[in-house]
């Protein structure tokens, strides 16, 4: 693999903060998405939400819901291990605008009226990791520590 590319893809310089961000708001999107692709936590499986995907314009609603789900639980799963994090985040990040424009920006910003304050809050952490990488205790740095590119983590510099 390049030593280029493999750095873009699997280095960092997000130090412990990346950490805090990741691991919440991974497994809060891997149980969110979890909802939409196996109906767990009250959710309404693949079925339900293509549905309900489909009513709102979305189509075809079964893909929309699995491509969403999908997003949410592995992308999820991986924000939280560290693993393609940079990957991982912009693909949430998208889901997450799709989401704003499409359900609840007619709603106005609060979530007491389905408004976007949470999903707009989930795309900006998105977007922070897709920029930042996993941090300094991501499976990131292993990734790259294998494939022999030296230094997986880079301390920022100082300023």
């Amino acid at each position: 693999m390049n030593t280029r590319f493999a750095q873009a893809l699997f280095g960092s310089n997000g130090g412990f903060a990346a950490l805090a961000l990741r691991v919440p708001v991974g497994l809060i999107l891997t149980a969110h998405g979890s909802q939409k692709l196996f109906a767990w936590f009250g959710g309404h499986g693949l079925e339900g939400t293509g549905q309900w995907m489909a009513s709102i314009g979305l189509e075809p609603g079964y893909l929309m819901a699995l491509m969403a789900g999908s997003a949410e639980f592995f992308g999820g799963l991986a924000l939280a291990l560290g693993l393609l994090t940079r990957p991982a985040a912009l693909a949430v990040a998208v889901t997450m605008l799709v989401a704003i424009f499409s359900v609840h920006i007619q709603n106005g910003l609060f979530m007491a009226n389905n408004g976007y304050e949470y999903a707009l809050t989930l795309f900006v952490v998105s977007l922070a990791l897709a920029i930042q990488g996993g941090g300094r205790f991501a499976l990131d740095n292993v990734v790259l520590q294998r494939l022999g590119t030296g230094a997986a983590y880079r301390r920022p510099a100082a300023a």
